[in-house]
């Protein structure tokens, strides 16, 4: 059998070890005689995994005592709703800060619950940047700031944790939770889809600040509410079980790697790789401005956009998959989270010079 180096954006790739475990538990789990998707949730098998994916979270990410760790469903998308509908606490409004297609998705879906404020926006430059702490115009009476850590489809990430007063700080985190150590006690809430760097799709990850829940608007449905949630350990109904299980084994794969400061070292080498190159030539371009770059996904585009479909299928032909950029911005995007091994990225220059030596 021979893997392909898969930079997709998510579903991404996981972990070889982990996919290994999997493999060799499919049938039976540990003597129980059964699948971890054939599990009851309430049995004791698997409350034993939930329990031990939810400390090893706790460990890496050092989650304080006062925060309540939810496994969840719905993905991104949903807790753009699910957010207001907990969040609010009897406010009008909340700010979001604009950079980018996934905090656009935000900001509309937080409208049809509150007034979605634009606190600052990154749309007249393009998408390319973060704009600046001093720029931003909060209301000292929104419900809370919401941003997005890391835009998966324009690759700018934030790379310092907003200063926001009192109130609450909310972070969609989806696309580079668990690449690097966090000051969690700093947001009132972080979210996060698991399809980058935490499992399969299907489990959306929750961590949040007891005080700031137990007054979900009365309309929000039960199994969004994270009170009723907490309270049930997040098994209010069936919660995605086998997603749980495989998170659990990615966190103690990372936790082998030496923890997130240990990632935090492998992702910047690697993305250190690609963006050296594409700063030494002018056949590639990164539009992302230099201290906002993603050190998840980096987008790229070629001098010549006739020459994309050769370079894909060159690529393909080298078992490098995934690389088409997203059809909001076209080009080329390498994502390389925390699964993505350097030889990947090697592989990836060194095909991007010997393409460049015979078109440029």
């Amino acid at each position: 059998m021979t893997r392909v180096f898969n930079f997709s954006a998510g579903p991404a790739a996981l972990p070889e070890p982990v996919l290994k475990t999997a493999a060799e538990e499919m049938l039976d789990w540990h003597g129980s005689g059964m699948s971890v998707m054939e599990m009851s949730h309430r049995g004791k098998e698997f409350i034993a995994i939930h329990a031990e994916a939810e400390a090893l979270l706790r460990e890496l990410l050092a989650i304080p005592t006062d925060y309540k760790v939810l496994f969840m469903q719905g993905g991104a998308i949903g807790e753009n709703a699910i957010v207001p509908m907990n969040l609010l606490r009897g406010k009008a409004s909340a700010d979001y800060i604009d950079t980018g297609e996934w905090s656009k998705k935000s900001i509309k879906e937080a409208g049809k619950y509150c007034k979605a404020n634009v606190a600052a926006s990154a749309k007249d430059g393009g998408y390319t940047s973060i704009p600046p702490r001093d720029s931003w115009k909060l209301d000292a009476n929104a419900a809370y700031v919401h941003i997005c850590s890391n835009e998966t489809i324009g690759g700018v990430e934030y790379h310092w944790t907003p200063e926001v007063g009192d109130v609450p700080l909310v972070a969609d985190m989806s696309s580079n939770i668990l690449s690097k150590p966090v000051e969690v006690s700093k947001y009132g809430l972080i979210y996060g889809g698991a399809q980058k760097n935490i499992g399969p799709a299907g489990l959306t990850i929750v961590i949040v600040r007891e005080d700031l829940i137990g007054n979900a608007l009365p309309f929000c449905p039960s199994a969004f509410d994270y009170k009723q949630q907490a309270d049930n350990d997040s098994m209010l109904n069936t919660p995605p079980t086998y997603a749980i299980y495989i998170a659990g084994l990615v966190f103690n794969w990372i936790k082998a790697q030496g923890g997130l400061k240990a990632m935090a070292e492998h992702n910047r080498a690697k993305a250190a790789l690609l963006y050296d190159y594409l700063d030494a030539t002018s056949f590639y371009s990164s539009p992302v401005a230099r201290p906002d770059r993603s050190l998840m996904n980096v987008p790229f585009k070629l001098k010549d956009e006739a020459l994309d479909e050769a370079f894909l299928k060159g690529a393909q032909q080298r078992k490098m998959l995934q690389l088409k950029g997203h059809r909001s911005v076209g080009g080329m995007r390498a994502s390389i989270y925390n699964a993505m091994p350097v030889e990947g990225v090697k592989a990836l220059v060194a095909y991007m010079k010997e393409f460049e030596a015979k078109h440029g």
